[in-house]
């Protein structure tokens, strides 16, 4: 029986080196008509802009979003009848705001650089895997690495994954000199990585990178082929 391949999904990001506005300029002079959402850096107004422009995409799929904790009950319900998302995913602070409740059995729990709280994880539906924070805390929160991967091996439910790519030693001067984050993907084979978690990989993957959607294109090529064989 062959196995079902991974869908990768171009990643729409927000943070201050993604010009999200021109990704969208992308997606029309691409043909792009599925995308993972990351309104993660924009507040209550520019969302509704983001949201504006995207409803231009007749039949646009966007199976995944990063919520953000500040969005409430109207927000999400407009995001489940436009958009038809089949998974959520935010960070364990929503415990302590007793949030999104009604939509638990489709949100994931973030993993980050500290153990991650099991009782945020059973009360959400499961983790959220993001493969730069795995990797960087096998050297950074060692602890927290360890816990992840046990939790994995466990069997935990992960129902969706963030890919952002690994920066290299030998791109780190180039990196300064360009000003860019840890989501700007310089090479392909900064990618390499994600070979180590592939077995971990649910349905739903998503590029979380600043680049361009032209560039995260040639990201998707390398990923399928890592994830798929």
């Amino acid at each position: 029986m062959e196995t079902q391949r991974k869908k990768i999904l171009l990643g729409l990001t927000t943070t201050p080196g993604s010009d999200w506005r021109g990704k969208i300029e992308e997606m029309k002079r691409f043909g792009i008509g599925e995308i993972s959402l990351f309104p993660t850096y924009l507040k209550k107004e520019e969302r509704k802009e983001l949201y504006c422009l995207l409803e231009d995409f007749d039949g646009l799929s966007v199976p995944h979003i990063h919520l953000r904790d500040d969005m409430d009950e109207a927000e999400l319900a407009y995001l489940g009848e436009r958009f038809r998302p089949v998974a959520y995913n935010t960070h364990e602070s929503v415990r302590g705001k007793g949030q999104f409740l009604e939509y638990r059995d489709m949100i994931f729990i973030e993993n980050h650089f500290h153990l991650a709280d099991e009782a945020v994880l059973e009360t959400y539906a499961g983790m959220c895997l993001d493969t730069q924070h795995l990797h960087r805390s096998r050297f950074e929160a060692p602890m927290a690495f360890f816990h992840v991967m046990r939790l994995l091996r466990s069997g935990i439910l992960v129902g969706c994954f963030h890919i952002s790519p690994m920066p290299l030693l030998r791109n780190r001067a180039e990196r300064k000199r360009r000003g860019i984050s840890g989501h700007y993907m310089i090479d392909l084979s900064e990618l390499e990585y994600v070979s180590r978690y592939a077995k971990y990989l649910p349905d739903i993957v998503s590029i979380e990178m600043e680049n361009s959607f032209e560039e995260q294109l040639r990201a998707k090529g390398v990923l399928e082929k890592i994830v798929n064989g």
